[in-house]
């Protein structure tokens, strides 16, 4: 046995009509057997009937066992308790016996389904009935039928109600369970997309503070190596400074974010007011930094954030691939109360602009 296999079950063989017939299926034909065998025992004899004999006690237990299959094949179940039960009752045995197993059959293939079904078999069965106990020659036999017939609509409805009922709670947990999977998905979505949003915000961050590292230590070294002889001591140590300057603001910044990640809400989001350091740090690695700011008062945060990283991409463009050993670059922040404008220029190759737009 494999450690995924489940043990078997007696009696649980699945089947493509119906589920696999159970223990319990067994044990309720097991117990209206025992009950029919009481009553045909015990119940006086009536005028026009007999206790059974061999041939009778084998049709009362046929019929029983017939309801073995109700749920797995419950037309087959009915079939067979009628098969059984109709010569018993032909035979002028106790005609209350069998009664148990009749209900039974009818309200499995009622609680089956479909409706339609049903429809057609219970003027079938009363029909049946009607049959039997006009063969039988009884006077009152149309009486009995209809007196009979009463149990056997009740049955039929009972089980209807209970097969309604059944479809309600299903179609109720199925709508549950799809409601629940909609969800996991929402959340799933939800997450990738708090995933690629951070994912964004560390590429903005590092690659703004690498690029500037990388330009400043250039300067630092192509000052030691161009003319060790005549070594500028203050330049070299303004591009260390520099430098040591971007790894503290890029550490506050990166502790800023991962806060605003953490959600503990003391880590306020970036925004207009960083702009000046963006454009210290940019000068820092030999770019000239025009900066203008002429906003409309305080601005929403998540607009003030969008225009902050806007520029950071900005500059760490012009910077990297800027062709003047100083880049000239114009940064223009103005805007109205229903908008905020963004210009980003420099004077490298082609004198395009690195970025411009409005939001």
């Amino acid at each position: 046995m494999t450690p995924f296999s489940a043990p078997r079950r007696p009696f649980s063989r699945p089947v493509v009509g119906g589920p696999p017939v159970a223990v319990g299926d067994v044990a309720l034909a097991a117990l209206v057997l025992v009950a029919q065998v009481v009553l045909a025992a015990l119940l006086p004899v009536g005028f026009a009937s007999h206790r059974p004999d061999a041939l009778g006690w084998a049709l009362l237990v046929l019929g029983a066992v017939a309801l073995v299959w109700r749920r797995r094949a419950p037309m087959a179940c009915l079939l067979g308790m009628v098969a059984a039960v109709a010569p018993y009752h032909y035979l002028e045995n106790i005609q209350e016996a069998p009664i148990l197993c009749s209900g039974v059959a009818l309200y499995a293939l009622a609680v089956a389904g479909p409706r339609a079904r049903t429809l057609v078999v219970v003027p079938v069965v009363v029909a049946t009935m009607a049959f039997e106990l006009g063969s039988l020659g009884k006077p009152d036999g149309f009486t009995d039928t209809l007196r009979s017939a009463g149990w056997i609509v009740a049955v039929a409805v009972i089980g209807e109600v209970v097969r309604i009922q059944r479809k309600y709670v299903a179609a109720i947990t199925e709508r549950a369970e799809r409601a629940e999977r909609t969800r996991e998905e929402e959340a799933a979505r939800r997450v990738a997309e708090e995933r690629l949003r951070i994912a964004r915000d560390l590429h903005d961050l590092l690659a703004h503070s690498i690029t500037l590292i990388g330009v400043q230590t250039s300067v630092a070294a192509h000052v030691l190596v161009a003319d060790p002889e005549r070594l500028d001591r203050t330049a070299v140590a303004g591009a260390l400074d520099a430098i040591a300057d971007t790894c503290r603001e890029a550490r506050a910044e990166l502790r800023t974010t991962l806060r605003v990640l953490r959600a503990d809400g003391d880590g306020p989001l970036p925004g207009l007011a960083g702009l000046p350091t963006l454009a210290r740090a940019a000068q820092a690695a030999g770019a000239r930094v025009e900066l203008t700011v002429d906003a409309p008062g305080p601005v929403p945060p998540a607009v003030g954030a969008a225009a902050y990283r806007i520029v950071q991409e900005s500059l760490t463009n012009a910077v990297r691939h800027a062709g003047p050993p100083a880049p000239r670059i114009t940064v223009r922040v103005t805007g109205d109360a229903a908008a905020l404008r963004l210009l980003v220029r420099d004077d490298g190759p082609g004198g395009a602009d690195s970025g411009a737009g409005g939001f």
